[in-house]
């Protein structure tokens, strides 16, 4: 427990010190200056009733002080406020995870069925960041990274929704769909769709600090690895690859059983490379794998920003004081002679 205000305390002990001092000095001085003179008193001083009351009156007088003090004490205690101080610091894991998919339409229903099975993952995150990048001409950065989880799956809920619309004739599926089209279509008439290496490589550059700061980083990569650009891609599938491997993220590709076998190959070699692993998306174990595989990665805390809650607790000041002027109260009543 600690004094908001321990400067009461340095101020009034002093002057309460120096207060009583000078009552004493004014009592010894004035100790036959007051009152009325009687003579013969020898008879009454020895009697024993008067030497019993005087004898009361002396203990029930000093016991008065004492609570007279007491109380100007506990008083100047409540003043300077003690209040119980903590520190609280909270903890964050170093592991980064990116949510990669190739939103094409070739790939929309492997995507829908990651993001139904990833949700209840992310429920039960504690600490570590989660982001979510989408692709298909264009990168489209829908989630930073961030431990805000229900934001995330804020998103993967619409996202979820506009991957499902592709598949529905409703009037507003069209709207829907937009969601995921948005940012992601930027230059399609020029550069055609499904630029594989460029989304992965836009991906791993949207991790902070990437060289200037070691943490554990994964990326779930969802692709059919068909790349249907005009005129190859700025960054190569290999080339991404080599990029998180440089700088220390393993990818965990998902890729459709109706892929090609030498794109299934090129991806497989893409994600072991980078210390990861590649699944077929139709396995039904291949998310579980994924999350599997992701926890049972490295990971330490690293200190998180420290916050100190200061409770006042005038309680205990608050009762003693109303005890010492209750007994102040019935002492008081008690000095009679």
């Amino acid at each position: 427990m600690e004094l908001t205000s321990p400067w009461v305390l340095y101020i009034g002990i002093p002057i309460v010190i120096l207060i009583l001092i000078l009552l004493v000095l004014v009592k010894k001085k004035e100790s036959y200056k007051v009152g009325k003179k009687i003579a013969n008193t020898q008879y009454a001083k020895s009697n024993p009733y008067y030497e019993k009351m005087l004898t009361k009156y002396k203990i029930l007088t000093a016991l008065l002080n004492f609570l007279c003090i007491c109380s100007i004490l506990i008083s100047l205690f409540a003043l300077a406020r003690p209040a119980k101080v903590e520190t609280a610091e909270s903890r964050l894991y170093n592991r980064d995870i990116f949510l990669c998919l190739d939103v094409s339409t070739s790939v929309i229903e492997l995507d829908d069925n990651l993001i139904k099975e990833i949700k209840e993952t992310v429920k039960n995150l504690k600490g570590e960041r989660i982001g979510i990048s989408i692709f298909n001409t264009s990168s489209n950065l829908l989630v930073p990274l961030t431990d805000d989880y229900e934001y995330v799956l804020e998103v993967l809920d619409k996202l979820d929704e506009s991957l499902a619309a592709y598949s529905s004739t409703s009037a507003d599926s069209f709207t829907k769909q937009q969601y995921s089209q948005a940012g992601t279509l930027v230059g399609n008439e020029t550069r055609g769709s499904s630029i594989i290496g460029d989304g992965l490589a836009s991906c791993i550059y949207s991790f902070p600090n990437l060289e200037e700061e070691k943490r554990t980083r994964a990326i779930i990569f969802c692709t059919d690895n068909d790349d249907a650009s005009f005129g190859g891609p700025i960054v190569t599938l290999k080339e991404g690859g080599e990029i998180a491997k440089d700088n220390g993220i393993k990818i965990y590709a998902l890729c459709p059983d109706a892929a090609e076998e030498a794109e299934k190959q090129e991806l497989k070699e893409v994600a072991e490379t980078s210390g990861g692993k590649f699944f077929i998306g139709e396995d039904e174990q291949a998310v579980s794998e994924i999350v599997a595989q992701i926890e049972s990665m490295q990971k330490s805390e690293v200190q998180g920003s420290k916050e100190t809650k200061r409770t006042d607790k005038p309680e205990i000041p608050v009762i003693l004081l109303v005890i010492s002027i209750g007994l102040l109260f019935i002492v008081s009543k008690r000095v009679k002679i």
